[in-house]
C-alpha cells in the first residue's frame, strides 16, 4: 500500500529508509551494533561493554536486533550463546560514521565534546521524526513548496493541516527552512547535507552495495558533465596578395570549462538543534 502520493519507486524508497531507521534508532541499539563489531561475543561480554544498562535491559535489545536481521544468536549449549553481526548488520556499520560526520558538521555545538556515538544517536533522533523522511524527500525533489502542496503529496488521503506539526518540528531541528508565514518551505544547509547519509541508508535498505549510494537519483552526487569541447573560430583568410600563405582552416584546439565551485552559505549561529 502506498504511503504517500509520490511515484511507486520513490514511495518504496522512503518506506525502506523509514524502516531501516526504526531498526537502529531505538535507544542503545547503535551502541550494541558497534560493540559487536569484531569477533562473536557472549552475553556477559556484551553486557561488560555497556555497564550502564540495568539487568534485564540488554536481552530485549539483543532480541529485537536479532528479529530485525542485524544480529545473529548462536547457541552452542544452554550456557554458551554468542552474538555477532549478520551480513546485513555488517553492511550497515559504514553508514554510522556518515551520520556522525554530518552531526558534527551541522548540529549545534555542545558544552562538551561529544563522542561519535552520541553524535550518531542525536542524528538518528532527528531523522526518525514523524514523516521526516517523506518531507525531506519531497523538498529535495521540488527545491521548495508550500505546506499545503507538501501535504497533498505526503498525506493524500488525510487532513492536510496534519503536515504542519512534523514540518514545524523539522524547522525547529534545523533541517528545513521557512522565511515566514505564507512562504515556501525548503531544505536548510543541514538538510541538504544529509545527502550522503540518506543515499547510503537507501542503498543499504534496498540490499545494494554502499558504493552505489552515489548513484541515488535524488540524494546521490550529480554526475559531472563531460568537459565541454569548444572549436575555436576559423582564422581569417590570408589576403590573396600573399601567395606564400593559404587559409589555415579550423583550429581543433579543445577547451574544458570546469564549473565554478559554489560556496555553501554559512549555518545560522549555533546550528540546528539536537
Amino acid at each position: 500500500m502506498a504511503l504517500t502520493g509520490m511515484p511507486p519507486g520513490t514511495d518504496a524508497d522512503i518506506a525502506r529508509v523509514t524502516e531501516a531507521l526504526a531498526m537502529i534508532t531505538p535507544r542503545w541499539n547503535a551502541r550494541i551494533l558497534l560493540a559487536l563489531a569484531g569477533r562473536p561475543l557472549r552475553y556477559s561480554e556484551v553486557a561488560a561493554k555497556m555497564p550502564w544498562l540495568q539487568p534485564g535491559q540488554l536481552h530485549p535489545k539483543l532480541r529485537h536486533l536479532c528479529e530485525s536481521g542485524l544480529v545473529e544468536r548462536t547457541e552452542y549449549s544452554g550456557r554458551h550463546v554468542t552474538y555477532e553481526h549478520t551480513a546485513r548488520g555488517t553492511a550497515l556499520l559504514p553508514v554510522l560514521p556518515l551520520i556522525s560526520t554530518w552531526a558534527e558538521a551541522h548540529l549545534e555545538e555542545s558544552e562538551r565534546p561529544l563522542p561519535a556515538i552520541e553524535q550518531i544517536e542525536d542524528g538518528l533522533t532527528l531523522l526518525t521524526r514523524r514523516h521526516a523522511a517523506a518531507i525531506l524527500w519531497v523538498l529535495k525533489a521540488r527545491q521548495e513548496t508550500s505546506g499545503r502542496a507538501l501535504a497533498q503529496t505526503i498525506l493524500p488521503t488525510g487532513e492536510w493541516t496534519n503536515i504542519y506539526p512534523p514540518l514545524r518540528q523539522l524547522v525547529t531541528d534545523g533541517l528545513v527552512d521557512n522565511p515566514g508565514t505564507g512562504q515556501p518551505y525548503r531544505l536548510s544547509a543541514a538538510g541538504q547535507g544529509l545527502a550522503p547519509v540518506l543515499a547510503a541508508l537507501s542503498a543499504w535498505a534496498a540490499g545494494r552495495p554502499l558504493a552505489q549510494a552515489a548513484q541515488h537519483p535524488l540524494w546521490g552526487r550529480p554526475q559531472k558533465p563531460a568537459a565541454s569541447q569548444w572549436v575555436s573560430n576559423p582564422p581569417r583568410p590570408i589576403p590573396a596578395a600573399a601567395p606564400d600563405r593559404t587559409a589555415a582552416g579550423y583550429s581543433r584546439d579543445l577547451f574544458s570549462h570546469p564549473a565554478a565551485r559554489r560556496v555553501q552559505p554559512a549555518l545560522p549561529a549555533g546550528g540546528p538543534r539536537r
